[in-house]
């Protein structure tokens, strides 16, 4: 049987697919005086999330979470959209805007979230509850989402769950942290789907504890992603922007951020002043706490994929029409 990459992951031995391909780009280019030429003669749009590297964020036209870039994504008049963050959002990016070319730094950047929650799966667990809502977090691919009734992020899902009349039943997929966050929000009850995300169920309690031993006073803030011992702790609950947001207008002195630290680069900018520390994974000696699968775009896979208008995202346009449906839902209510 082949070695789980997410075990190996979590024990702090990169996948090797997060390595892999990486391109032959001349080292004497300008690349981000590159970007910004091919983005104007391309017509193009670079959209990045608030997990891309440091120098990925400083030359995107527009940053943010899922909910920020699909709402971006809608509204751009681009011809292209380079799409940097992980194969999921692309997509949505190509639901709303099936006439634009969009592409994405490497294709192989995916999510352990819409890994773990197959299409034929779905439809499976589905069809054992006749009736019932299906609200899909957006961390999943099209063709699940062509089975949902809602999309929702992290920012809306408290919202999206109480606009469903009360008499449904709401199924919950594909994070189970996130429902049942959303469980304790709303007071709803919902079937979940046995999910989570492979950075956020990573952290320490332990060690988080520790953390705040050694640094009286830094307040923990957390995704709703986190597993229920980190959620139970944490002094602020909220999306990525929340996140960031909170630590920009709060006058405690320190946090302790438990999500992906690609956020910390936004953070530091709002708030320079502020000390900002890195929830730490159970295994000291990994980077278990970054996402594997955003970390493989990088500064030299954007330019080339402007360069080059690939890799290209393509969807069937039976299921593109299909999870246009529940994502023009979400969007409506956002």
């Amino acid at each position: 049987m082949a070695p789980d990459p997410f075990r190996l992951y979590k024990a702090g031995v990169m996948p090797t697919a997060v390595s892999r391909n990486q391109p032959a780009v001349d080292p004497s280019l300008d690349l981000e005086a590159e970007i910004a030429r091919l983005k104007k003669e391309r017509n193009a749009v670079l959209l990045a999330h608030y997990y891309q590297t440091g120098d990925i964020q400083d030359v995107a036209d527009f940053l943010g979470d899922s909910l920020q870039l699909s709402q971006a994504a809608r509204k751009t008049n681009a011809d292209v959209i380079v799409f940097a963050g992980v194969h999921f959002m692309a997509e949505v990016a190509k639901i709303l805007n099936p006439e634009r070319v969009v592409v994405v730094p490497d294709l192989e950047a995916g999510c352990s979230l819409s890994d773990g929650c197959p299409p034929d799966a779905f439809a499976a667990w589905r069809a054992r509850y006749p009736g019932a809502v299906a609200v899909s977090y957006i961390n999943c691919s099209a063709a699940v989402k062509a089975q949902s009734d809602y999309i929702c992020t992290s920012s809306n899902a408290d919202k999206i769950v109480r606009a469903i009349p009360a008499d449904k039943q709401v199924l919950f997929a594909p994070d189970r942290n996130l429902g049942r966050y959303v469980m304790k929000q709303t007071g709803r009850e919902l079937v979940l789907w046995q999910g989570s995300c492979v950075v956020h169920e990573t952290f320490s309690e332990r060690r988080i504890i520790e953390l705040r031993e050694r640094n009286p006073g830094a307040q923990l803030i957390a995704h709703p992603e986190c597993e229920e011992p980190i959620l139970r702790m944490a002094d602020f609950i909220g999306s990525t922007t929340a996140l960031l947001t909170y630590v920009s207008t709060q006058p405690a002195n320190a946090f302790i951020v438990a999500t992906e630290p690609g956020i910390l680069h936004q953070m530091r900018k709002a708030a320079p002043d502020k000390t900002l520390l890195e929830a730490p994974p159970d295994n000291a000696g990994c980077s278990c706490n970054e996402c594997p699968y955003m970390k493989k775009n990088t500064l030299e896979k954007v330019f080339l994929a402007l360069r080059d208008l690939q890799p290209r995202v393509e969807l069937p346009e039976e299921t593109r029409k299909r999870a246009l449906v529940p994502i023009e839902r979400m969007l409506a209510l956002s």
